[in-house]
């Protein structure tokens, strides 16, 4: 049996660009099955098909206006509360 594959990746704000750190876990099949975001100061944005990172000094709204430009046609999950 094949285990997870853990990768530490870099990725840059949807919104700003500025660089965090995300632990991303992969299934053998190299399909995506979670992630985190580990440098402070960084939130995850919730999309099931990407990791995506924002700063936590941006609001929602320019989180969902920068996704919307990116990502045209596609609006992502409402993230749960904690």
């Amino acid at each position: 049996m094949t285990e997870n594959r853990r990768v530490v990746e870099r990725h840059g704000c949807i919104v700003c660009g500025k660089t965090y750190d995300l632990l991303v876990v992969y299934r053998p099949d190299g399909q995506l099955l979670d992630w985190t975001v580990t440098s402070p100061g960084g939130r995850r944005v919730a999309e099931s098909s990407r990791p995506l990172v924002a700063c936590d000094t941006h609001p929602p709204e320019k989180i969902q206006a920068a996704y919307a430009k990116r990502y045209a046609g596609r609006q992502p999950k409402e993230e749960e509360d904690d």
